[in-house]
């Protein structure tokens, strides 16, 4: 594995209160979220596939958030950058400015023949951003896991607290519903994008589930997550802050950017893993 650290570019930053300090105190736990940095993987040379994936994680998290996927496209042929990047310093056009070029040259440098992105939330934004501007020569295929495609009833509710806006900076204050929020003035996609999300909320999460209107993963609604233009579009049993970590979101991303569909495995698994015993059906309307 190869680190490379990035300097700053960007500014420093009653009942549901508490509930929301708790919140930021088990999100800071789970990830690391003032490093920057990019992780370089590569598969064995004998198993390349001679293309390359960067990933990009969410809101207040690392890379490290995005390991697990990692692993699986390096075992799977691909060369691999996941980056990470200052998720509640920056804007979103910062983001898409500064820090997403760094992991697009470094795929570069292995010379695919075509750069994929698996991301995640706050990621799935970012890249529209980015590939707005400009779109690489070697574009292949997008996967976004729980993107807030059309904001977040969360963040309408939210933003003109002191504390979120504290945590989330600037970024966060663009993930807003209203139709001139950031997501919604992008547009739709002319390329192939494939959409993962879920419909389970991690305990954590229960208060913001219950003020988003639909189904949803306890930052996202299901139908927030719909993108116009998407080649494929799945919802699976998982919550918003793991659901990369699942194999059965692991494997259909494999096979997304392999086949730009999804396979639909029916019915969906349900959750497994012993964060799981934690997490909850969405029931919000």
């Amino acid at each position: 594995m190869k680190l490379q650290s990035q300097s700053s570019l960007c500014r420093g930053g009653s009942g549901p209160a508490v509930f929301l300090l708790v919140c930021a105190a088990l999100l800071l736990l789970l990830s690391g979220c003032s490093r920057v940095s990019v992780s370089v993987k590569v598969p064995p040379r004998e198993n390349s596939l001679g293309e390359c994936v960067v990933l990009l994680h969410g809101m207040g998290r690392s890379y490290r958030a995005m390991e697990g996927m990692q692993e699986k496209l390096v075992s799977s042929g691909y060369h691999t950058v996941n980056l990470g990047y200052p998720s509640t310093k920056c804007s979103v056009e910062t983001i898409a400015e500064k820090y997403y070029p760094v992991a697009l040259e470094q795929c570069r440098e292995f010379s695919p023949t075509a750069i994929h992105f698996v991301t995640h939330s706050l990621g799935g934004i970012v890249l529209r951003q980015a590939l707005k501007e400009s779109r690489p020569r070697e574009l292949g295929r997008v996967v976004m896991l729980s993107p807030p495609n059309h904001g977040s009833a969360a963040a309408d509710n939210l933003r003109d607290w002191w504390f979120y806006e504290w945590l989330n900076g600037p970024a966060g204050q663009q993930l807003t519903t209203a139709d001139n929020s950031l997501p919604n003035t992008l547009g739709p996609v002319d390329y192939p994008v494939g959409v993962i999300t879920g419909d389970r909320y991690f305990f954590f999460d229960f208060w913001l589930s219950s003020i988003i209107p639909g189904i949803d993963d306890g930052k996202v609604s299901v139908s927030s997550a719909r993108l116009e233009g998407m080649s494929d579009f799945l919802v699976v049993h998982e919550t918003h802050p793991f659901i990369m970590d699942s194999d059965y979101v692991q494997d259909e991303t494999l096979y997304f950017l392999k086949n730009a569909v999804f396979q639909h495995v029916k019915p969906v698994p349900a959750p497994v893993s012993g964060k799981d015993w934690f997490s909850f059906p969405s029931t919000s309307e």
